[in-house]
């Protein structure tokens, strides 16, 4: 069950030193991103690596001689970018030099001389179709109209950033709530709370919530009572809130927590889990290799989580970054199945009966290992 369940993850490695590139490679059924500076951009097919162009940073990757003065609307099927050409001495088409690919834009112009870049950023909201792209001068701006890849995501702004990100994923989680899991209960809260404030979620601790029924900290609580004890009580509350939606829920980390014990993930199940990860990789082969190692040892976190984000180091004041990069990679995990939210609905209603990813019909007995009953489905 647990390796079904990761054919959807994704996971996402985070650098907090200004990453600018993506390392994207393929594991079995996992997808992991690394992202580092100056490093060149890999994806791991079963023909081998190839190299190929990064595909989106954690930030905008953009410069512009003003980058406020823009003008953005989404038309459904294609979105329109108009900047303003005000002050550039552009004196036809041929001054313009327009390039776009995937989630990628670059836009310069010829003046006298010189060659001035208005925007250039490989962080598009979403995929486009460079093909289908049109351009145009009007009075004093350039405008540009780019065709999107899926026609029914609404994209708040042309770039992905913590705004556009915090703006346009309510429209993909359909009120599911997330998970945050992870080693480190400190880095789960703080986390927690900053998606909660973007999304307009309910920020829950376990941590709190325990402390508050025991009237103990959780480290006297393990000193008197062990691991196991926590972990029991933490999934009781977790039971309680997992029919709980637009919440944000930060568990706790390291080895007392729920979390990290295979057979309590049945109500974490009921959202979005998001395993926050330290690593010491530095490149893409260290990260290759610590991906592997982790997957061969059965890491919970790897086999069970929706989406893993991996940080090269840690630093509070940057807590914001990893919760834009948790955005991210739920967004790609959600467009590559758009059913997962109606599915982890399903999955509640049906009373988180430990059958995920591979939902049963009703009546399925979860104690009964040889009920081989098939799969229930999703209406169209």
């Amino acid at each position: 069950m647990a390796s079904a369940a990761a054919s959807a993850s994704s996971m996402l490695c985070l650098s907090l030193q200004n990453p600018t590139k993506t390392l994207h490679f393929s594991i079995k059924t996992h997808s992991f991103h690394f992202l580092k500076p100056q490093l060149p951009a890999f994806r791991r097919y079963s023909t081998g690596v190839t190299p190929i162009s990064p595909l989106r940073g954690i930030s905008c990757n953009c410069s512009s001689t003003n980058t406020t003065h823009y003008e953005f609307s989404d038309g459904s099927s294609e979105v329109e970018l108009r900047l303003q050409l005000g002050g550039q001495d552009v004196l036809s088409a041929k001054d313009i030099f327009l390039d776009a690919d995937g989630t990628s834009l670059t836009v310069k112009v010829q003046q006298a001389g010189s060659i001035i870049t208005l925007i250039d950023t490989n962080s598009l909201f979403e995929k486009i179709k460079p093909a289908e792209t049109i351009w145009y001068i009007d009075d004093d701006q350039l405008v540009i109209s780019l065709k999107k890849q899926d026609p029914n995501l609404k994209w708040p702004d042309i770039m992905e950033s913590w705004e556009s990100l915090s703006a346009g994923s309510m429209q993909l989680l359909k009120g599911t709530s997330i998970y945050i899991v992870g080693d480190s209960t400190e880095i789960n809260q703080k986390v927690a709370r900053e998606l909660a404030v973007a999304l307009g979620y309910t920020p829950l601790v376990t941590k709190e919530l325990l402390e508050t029924f025991a009237k103990q900290t959780v480290d006297s609580w393990v000193v008197a009572e062990g691991s196991d004890s926590v972990a029991e009580a933490e999934s009781a509350i977790l039971e309680s809130l997992s029919s709980h939606v637009r919440a944000v829920v930060a568990t706790l980390g390291g080895s007392h927590g729920t979390a990290a014990r295979t057979d309590k993930w049945r109500h974490l199940y009921s959202g979005f889990s998001i395993w926050l990860s330290q690593t010491e990789a530095t490149d893409e082969d260290s990260a290759k290799e610590e991906a592997r190692r982790h997957i061969e040892d059965g890491n919970v976190g790897y086999t069970n989580a929706d989406v893993v984000v991996k940080l090269q180091g840690w630093d509070a004041d940057h807590a914001k970054s990893v919760a834009q990069a948790s955005l991210s990679a739920l967004k790609r995990l959600i467009l590559s199945d758009k059913k997962l939210p109606g599915k982890k609905s399903l999955y509640i209603r049906l009373g988180c009966r430990g059958d995920w990813p591979n939902i049963k019909p009703p009546g399925w007995d979860p104690s009964n290992a040889a009920d081989a009953a098939p799969p229930a489905t999703l209406p169209n």
